[in-house]
């Protein structure tokens, strides 16, 4: 499970495996395909080839 923010709806939501529909390995890092809650289908590129985003703190 990861946070990921839509580029579709605009809105921060919590990905779940079950979203997942594709890993691709790259040069760039690890594309990761999954489908919002909107029904978007988006990309994030993660592992340590990737460029890394700063840390947020999450409100409990």
């Amino acid at each position: 499970m990861f946070d990921h923010h839509c580029t579709a709806c605009g809105k921060r939501e919590l990905i779940f495996p079950s979203q997942v529909t594709g890993l691709t390995n790259t040069d760039h890092g690890i594309v990761v395909e999954f489908e919002c809650w909107c029904g978007s289908a988006q990309t994030m590129v993660t592992g340590r080839a990737a460029e890394r985003r700063p840390q947020t703190t999450l409100a409990a």
